[in-house]
């Protein structure tokens, strides 16, 4: 499998395993100096990730991928997410890769779609 693959499937990966919210399948993913940015955080490290993004209660029924570009170690997605009410938005996430793990992920929030 190439990188742009691997790289691929650790996106799709990720995003499954918050619609299911297991955090233990996604820590094996990121980088130990992981970030994570969006207009909420910035640059926030591995444990205020998963205490700030990751609810107990998983908050969506759905994330749909609709674009995944993936160029060397860097890629870009557009998803939409479905909320349990049934509403759903779209964002941008911009994902850095190092060592085959997620380095850093940066958040676009979108509109309601």
């Amino acid at each position: 499998m190439s990188s742009s693959n691997e790289h691929e499937a650790i996106i799709r990966g990720l995003f499954a395993a918050y619609v299911q919210g297991r955090k233990d399948l996604v820590r094996p993913m990121l980088a130990d100096d992981f970030t994570f940015s969006s207009p909420r955080d910035d640059h926030i490290g591995r444990d205020a990730y998963f205490e700030r993004c990751w609810p107990e209660k998983p908050p969506f029924s759905a994330i749909e991928i609709e674009y995944l570009s993936v160029d060397g170690d860097e890629a870009a997605v557009r998803y939409r997410a479905v909320k349990h009410d049934g509403t759903a938005f779209r964002n941008m996430e911009s994902f850095r890769f190092k060592g085959g793990k997620v380095a850093s992920v940066d958040v676009y929030f979108g509109r309601e779609a």
